[in-house]
């Protein structure tokens, strides 16, 4: 995939390995379950979602990590090997070719605010969400919500995948 103007580089606090985004995420997600609360330690995980071939290792490789989910799918959680800071993972709805970058784990991660958040209903009571982003009890359908070139991304990484 050739690089395109977004590249956007990050990597763990250890600098054991370091990435870069090739491409915009296709949406960016606020998640306010449990799980992701338990997981990341924080009132929220905020993910960027992106095809796994937009994510180019500069240096390094993280270890995967099978955890188990709400959905009882499980999901892979790729972790530095020194620091073990997440980085991104893989869910079971997108497999490995579609990669939920952590946002915190990159150098600019206000270039990527969160278009949505989600599992609202749990979210801790003294989180504020702004009323110019939309907030869901739980997931929703992205037909209704993402921008159609996204859409149009995601058909073609689960055609690519099915293939």
């Amino acid at each position: 995939m050739a690089e395109t103007e977004f590249a956007l580089e990050g990597g763990c606090d250890c600098g054991a390995v370091r990435y870069r985004l090739l491409d915009a995420p296709m949406f960016v997600h606020c998640c306010h379950c449990r799980w992701c609360q338990r997981e990341s330690g924080a009132a929220f995980t905020l993910n960027a979602l992106l095809e796994t071939a937009c994510v180019q290792l500069l240096h390094g490789a993280p270890e995967c990590i099978d955890t188990p989910s709400a959905s009882g799918k499980g999901q892979k959680i790729l972790r530095c090997p020194t620091c073990k800071v997440a980085l991104w993972s893989h869910y079971a709805g997108g497999g490995e070719a579609m990669a939920f970058v952590r946002i915190g784990t990159l150098d600019e991660p206000a270039r990527c605010p969160p278009g949505a958040h989600i599992y609202a209903s749990s979210k801790l009571p003294w989180v504020s969400l702004p009323a110019d982003v939309p907030a869901f009890d739980a997931y929703y359908d992205p037909r209704l919500y993402w921008p159609q070139a996204s859409q149009c991304r995601w058909r073609a990484l689960m055609k690519k995948d099915a293939g």
